[in-house]
């Protein structure tokens, strides 16, 4: 799966939902009727349900877990007033770099990026669907959002599939007769902006024919199928293609001899242009217009990890208001783009590099581009020498600087070895948006390593669930 929590460090015996009574409540409720009979029938349930589904990454079965994420709706609409604001505000950003090339500088963009970024794809954001990367910290911390998945969002579909398979558990029908629970769909909401997308760009409402594009032997090729039946179930032609099998000629782009006026894009734009070169086919006809993709390429500015740096160094709190400005420095931590510079830290001035060097116990140093928790280096793991070591590596290639977040833990019961073990999981909150305005469902990752990482082999998704005593 594309993108990936942030690395922090657990929080031990703290709760990931921000101190909620209800939602804790709800927890130790769910936890009580998990009887051993109870448990056994519904981790069989959701083991055959899961290949049944197609709930799988690759191999491995998307949910190890026999418990869902509980959000009350107060939570949810924190998460979604502070993800309008913050995504408001590098809106802003993003506006003003596409006509400076001085702040456009600060993204660390590549050449080819450079030249994609002005191809004008008709659309009215650059990112008409996207994924914020957030935690819950403990304590004064709060809600942090560590990441932007502006590219390639991934999950919406098996979120709502792997709902469907919970609410049919004998635990979770325990459950609901002593406590409300409602999912929260995220991929009506992507579909629809995919759709909304098209007929910006064509000027008219017509159906278009939908191609999802990625490498037919990428792991998430099965919530490429769930994607495909929700588009045919709402009358909307839709195939899977790969970049390699696609042509270009009088204006019309085929994958696989099939004709295309949509591409969902979940081929990775550094991975599309790496293995089939910067003027290949798809690239060429959305560069003419002769197709309309989304994400459009200049939704790369934003999925830079260095956007949090830009949208939170003092230089540019003047471009947003003063809700965006609050919202910024309540939920964004602490993120430089990693160079020779004097920036302010905690409203002191600092000398950047040094600082980094003096401060390695509250610092992540991250590749500006890069998924699946690679080249992450987590300041509290690594001894001074392998920490200055990094830093020179950040130095010489595009890399940010982000303060440590304390990551939330909360207790999630398994079937393992013949029995049911309740076992604390670090846990992240990750809204999808959509057309950058709107929070429509929400993804969580748990795991036991701070990358919380699908890619990476160390975390696995659950659906999220609002909650309210009945």
């Amino acid at each position: 799966m594309s993108g990936g929590g942030a690395p922090g460090t657990p929080g031990p015996g703290t709760p990931g939902l921000g101190d909620d009574p209800i939602a804790a409540e709800a927890i130790a409720r769910y936890h009580d009727g998990l009887t051993d009979d109870v448990a056994a029938a519904s981790v069989q349930m959701l083991d055959r349900r899961l290949r049944d589904e197609g709930l799988y990454f690759g191999e491995r079965p998307l949910c190890s877990v026999l418990r869902p994420r509980f959000l009350t709706g107060a939570q949810y609409r924190h998460v979604g007033r502070a993800s309008r604001l913050v995504v408001s505000a590098m809106e802003k950003v993003r506006q003003v770099a596409m006509a400076d090339a001085t702040v456009r500088a600060q993204f660390r963009l590549l050449d080819w990026e450079e030249r994609l970024i002005h191809a004008d794809p008709r659309l009215p954001v650059a990112s008409p669907v996207s994924r914020l990367d957030a935690f819950f910290a403990p304590g004064a911390q709060g809600l942090k959002y560590t990441e932007y998945n502006a590219e390639t969002p991934a999950g919406a579909a098996y979120n709502d599939v792997m709902a469907r398979v919970f609410l049919d558990l004998p635990a979770m029908g325990a459950f609901r007769r002593q406590m409300i629970a409602l999912p929260v769909p995220a991929a009506a909401g992507q579909v629809q902006a995919l759709l909304e997308s098209y007929h910006a760009w064509r000027g008219v409402r017509e159906v278009p024919t939908v191609c999802i594009l990625d490498w037919r032997e990428v792991p998430t090729y099965s919530e490429f199928l769930l994607y495909q039946h929700h588009l045919e179930a709402a009358g909307v032609p839709t195939f899977i293609g790969d970049p390699r099998d696609a042509e270009y000629a009088n204006g019309v782009l085929t994958v696989g001899g099939k004709a295309v006026t949509l591409i969902y894009k979940r081929v990775l734009i550094d991975e599309l242009v790496e293995r089939c070169g910067v003027d290949s086919p798809v690239v060429r006809a959305v560069q003419d217009g002769a197709v309309c993709m989304v994400n459009p390429f200049r939704c790369k500015l934003l999925h830079k990890k260095a956007s949090l740096a830009v949208v939170s160094d003092e230089r540019h709190q003047a471009l947003f208001t003063g809700e965006e400005r609050a919202a910024v420095a309540a939920h964004v931590p602490w993120t430089r783009v990693v160079e020779e510079r004097h920036t302010t830290y905690e409203g002191e001035p600092v000398d950047l590099v040094p600082f980094m060097a003096a401060n390695r116990e509250r610092l992540v140093l991250k590749p500006n581009d890069d998924y699946g928790g690679k080249g992450i280096v987590l300041g509290w793991t690594v001894d001074t020498t392998a920490w200055d070591a990094a830093i020179r590596t950040a130095l010489d290639h595009p890399y940010i600087v982000q303060e440590r977040v304390v990551l939330p833990t909360e207790a999630f019961p398994a079937w393992t070895d013949g029995g049911l073990h309740i076992s604390d999981r670090m846990v992240d909150t990750a809204p999808f948006l959509v057309n950058g305005a709107m929070v429509d469902g929400c993804l969580t990752r748990i795991g036991t390593d701070p990358l919380l990482n699908v890619t990476a082999g160390g975390g696995s998704n659950v659906p999220t669930f609002l909650v309210e005593a009945r």
